[in-house]
């Protein structure tokens, strides 16, 4: 069985072991039981947050972005970098 990683580290916090082929383990390697409907919920709570991680990956470096205000302004780069990002990627409801 192939899981879902983040959702179930969101869901049990206290899973530190997870074996696709094996199961899922706390610290004392005693077997964490799942309930898929606690997995969905985390799941959809993470799949919130994936605007954060495409955000970040689509901004330019700090020392770019830096470089953009001392040259334009920050009216500026909040117009040509800032907004097409948040635009592109906007923050779910």
């Amino acid at each position: 069985m192939i899981y879902d990683h983040q959702a179930i580290r969101k869901a049990y916090p206290n899973a530190v072991a997870i074996e696709d082929d094996n199961g899922v383990f706390d610290k004392d390697r005693n077997v964490v039981t799942l309930d898929q409907s606690k997995i969905d919920a985390a799941r959809v709570e993470l799949d919130k947050l994936n605007y954060q991680l495409q955000r970040a990956a689509e901004y330019p470096d700090w020392g770019t972005q830096l470089d953009y205000i001392y040259h334009n302004g920050l009216d500026k780069w909040k117009t040509d970098i800032v907004d097409p990002v948040k635009n592109k990627y906007p923050k779910p409801s």
